[in-house]
């Protein structure tokens, strides 16, 4: 299999597989299985180690996913900011940061889930599935911020553009093909992601409690034994 046609098909065809399965299947999900549209959180099985798990990948991951979207929608934005070194510094070192926050969360959330019998009851194929290509995909990510630096800049010129011309249907693989082989695993494993995700409990996040922001506090009180024997 030539180099070409392998990246012809890493960078063209799968991308528009992951991209319509994606689509197709989330709305399908929705339509069909709406009630399954949930995280299906263990933490009433056990807390104390759900917590610190999934509080710093859920803010880690949120923090870096912003920041590839702004370097997606803002390119020259973002390299006219590098433009400044030490503002090029501070984005690269809080990015690294909040990577290694991620993939400690998520290094958490795989051991609680192995190691707490009631939790690993509860989790699935699919759960143990997407946990390894999350974590393969963190772990790719930080190690480009450590052995391909200044991954903002890059990004904005090389990744923005190939990403672009994906959505217009006028897909550039130059972009990529001379991207170094761990920066390709990582556009690999994310489309891939992109794919699996109607499959899985991260779907989820497509529905966002809106209400809660402007709904009257609610008051709840609590009874405990005690206080009915009183």
């Amino acid at each position: 299999m030539s180099q070409h046609f392998l990246d012809q098909f890493l960078f063209i065809a799968l991308p528009y597989v992951c991209l319509f399965t994606f689509f197709l299947m989330t709305i399908y999900r929705y339509r069909v299985q709406s009630f399954s549209y949930s995280s299906l959180s263990s933490q009433f099985l056990e807390n104390k180690h759900h917590f610190w798990a999934v509080v710093p990948f859920h803010y880690g991951i949120l923090v870096i996913t912003a920041g590839h979207l702004l370097a997606f929608l803002i390119p020259r934005q973002l390299l006219a900011w590098n433009s400044v070194p030490w503002r090029l510094y501070v984005l690269e070192i809080s990015a690294l940061a909040f990577g290694i926050l991620t993939l400690i969360g998520l290094v958490a959330v795989i051991i609680r889930r192995f190691t707490n019998s009631k939790v690993r009851m509860v989790t699935s194929p699919t759960d143990w599935m997407l946990f390894f290509m999350l974590l393969v995909q963190t772990a790719s990510g930080v190690s480009l911020a450590l052995f391909y630096p200044w991954g903002s800049s890059w990004f904005a010129t090389n990744m923005s553009p190939y990403l672009w011309s994906i959505i217009m249907l006028a897909p550039d693989v130059s972009y990529v093909a001379a991207m170094p082989l761990l920066v390709k695993l990582h556009v690999v494993l994310a489309f891939l992601t992109i794919g699996f995700f109607p499959f899985t409990r991260l779907v989820h996040v497509l529905v966002i409690p809106n209400p809660y922001l402007w709904r009257k506090t609610q008051v709840v009180r609590w009874y405990s034994s005690r206080s009915r024997k009183a």
